[in-house]
């Protein structure tokens, strides 16, 4: 993909918050699977099948390393962070809210982690109550200590919001969390490729992220969750592999992960999944993540040089994205532009519109780095931006 042109000119990727590109060595794991080793897993014994069956269980092994999960048995696999927050929402919400309890997000979040709280929080007669942002794009942790009470039964925050790149202090708002009792769930889809994890340390209750987002495949997401609260929460899904005995009027299920991952599973993604993960360990996360900061960094200088331009998210502690603003300029017209000369960048909402009107927005153009950027791109978005501005508002002058 990164040697391919766009509209006839070199392709720079500047849109790896939204997806990354995939590495060869996935492709090719992906391809081997299906056109010399395939079968289903945990059905059968012929050997194929049971080959197939020790990869896929390999993986499961593989993110529980890569996470530092406790245990193995905590490693659920689903479609990405969408269904692993629905998974969470549904199950635990039934497990263990009640009308009158509280669930805190915050007002940063992606769609993903407002949507499934919402639903939740309505069927179960249950109050979602928003942490506040400042004019940085930081949370507001007096307020966010200030709602926690001992009603609050679960806290969903992103590691990294996906709008204004603002790394949130997990460590502190889980320990403040827990301190009432309450339970912790950690967005990580704009964490988990970029820079190291230990949910061990952080000792969150559930961490969630995506493949795609981690140089892996689509269809693939993890739900790490504590083993205990795993056991209590029912099945969100029903189906088979997830249950360990079918009578016609009553039926018992397996216990976690399986309980959680009824039907043929994605099993192409988890081996691309797998591959993925050993490109990000074969780099090493902290190289991955002093690269991107420097990337970040470096953007963020040239940015100031363009007129007019705001950055929307300032906060001290960022990952690699950077929204933005042009007086006069509309996001559209000039995500339009660049594409023209080869650069694919974000815009509209991107999935934040809590997050946006909170700076009295309805749209950004967004920059988002993976492992394969480099500093010269960042030359040729600056030179093409400056263009595109010229074009669209020929008053202004470099």
């Amino acid at each position: 993909m990164l040697h391919h042109c766009m509209h006839g000119k070199p392709f720079i990727y500047l849109d790896s918050a939204a997806t990354s590109q995939k590495p060869r060595c996935v492709i090719d794991a992906m391809n081997r699977f299906y056109s010399e080793q395939y079968a289903t897993v945990h059905r059968s014994v012929y050997d194929f099948a049971s080959a197939v069956t020790a990869h896929y269980n390999d993986v499961r092994q593989q993110v529980k390393e890569f996470l530092n999960a406790a245990f193995v048995e905590e490693i659920i696999f689903t479609k990405g962070t969408t269904e692993a927050i629905n998974l969470v929402a549904s199950s635990f919400g039934k497990a263990f809210i009640q009308k009158g309890d509280e669930v805190i997000i915050s007002v940063m979040e992606h769609h993903s982690n407002i949507v499934p709280w919402q639903l939740m929080c309505e069927e179960r007669g249950a109050h979602l109550k928003f942490i506040p942002i400042n004019a940085r794009g930081e949370l507001i942790l007096e307020e966010y200590e200030r709602l926690l009470t001992d009603r609050t039964k679960i806290v969903s925050i992103a590691h990294i919001a996906n709008s204004t790149g603002t790394l949130n202090p997990i460590e502190k708002i889980i320990d403040l969390a827990h301190a009432r009792g309450a339970k912790v769930l950690i967005d990580g889809a704009q964490s988990c490729g970029h820079l190291p994890v230990d949910v061990q340390k952080l000792k969150t209750d559930f961490y969630v992220f995506s493949g795609h987002k981690a140089y892996g495949p689509t269809g693939i997401g993890i739900l790490l969750g504590k083993r205990a609260l795993l056991e209590k929460m029912p099945p969100y899904q029903s189906g088979g592999d997830m249950v360990e005995e079918v009578n016609l009027h009553a039926s018992t299920y397996q216990h976690p992960p399986l309980k959680f991952e009824a039907g043929t599973p994605m099993i192409a993604e988890v081996i691309g999944l797998g591959a993925a993960l050993r490109f990000i360990e074969s780099i090493g996360r902290e190289k991955i993540a002093a690269w991107e900061q420097e990337l970040l960094a470096y953007a963020t200088k040239r940015l100031s040089e363009i007129k007019g331009l705001r950055i929307i998210g300032t906060a001290e502690e960022k990952g690699a994205i950077i929204s933005f603003t042009i007086d006069d300029l509309h996001p559209l017209d000039i995500g339009t532009l660049l594409d023209i000369r080869g650069i694919a960048v974000r815009t509209g909402h991107v999935c934040a519109q809590p997050t946006l009107k909170c700076f009295n927005l309805s749209s950004i153009t967004r920059i988002s780095f993976g492992v394969y950027n480099t500093m010269g791109e960042i030359d040729a978005f600056i030179s093409a931006l400056k263009d595109v501005a010229l074009l669209l508002c020929p008053t202004l002058s470099y």
